[in-house]
């Protein structure tokens, strides 16, 4: 059974940066790739970034440019370091790994909160 544990989110200034850790153990052996989504209060849970066993990654549109999405495999760890953060980051952040040939992240961890002031 996949177990996925996120850490790291906090309290930071606008501008300022933090860095989300999930660590992964029981990924099946078609494992493909982890993500990281967030949730702000009253909004729909968003895509943020994922990263694919090949080491190719994607990023929504928001986070481009400020956010890096990435992986050690011998640690079963992702990251997400987020830089220049903005109050609109504000969310709690969830980390997800998904199979291959399916579209969807089935598997996730509990939630980190972010909280950015202005």
């Amino acid at each position: 059974q996949v177990h996925l544990e996120e850490s790291g989110g906090g309290l930071a200034q606008a501008g300022g940066s933090l860095r989300l850790s999930c660590v992964a153990s029981g990924l099946p052996y078609n494992h493909y790739a982890m993500a990281w989504f967030r949730q702000a209060p009253g909004k729909e849970r968003e895509f943020v970034a994922d990263i694919r066993q090949s080491g190719r990654s994607y990023y929504a549109d928001s986070v481009k440019g400020r956010f890096t999405i990435s992986k050690d495999d011998e640690k079963s760890t992702v990251y997400l370091q987020m830089n220049n953060l903005k109050p609109e980051d504000t969310a709690v952040y969830y980390c997800a790994q998904r199979v291959s040939g399916t579209p969807n992240f089935d598997s996730w961890g509990q939630g980190t909160q972010v909280t950015v002031s202005s």
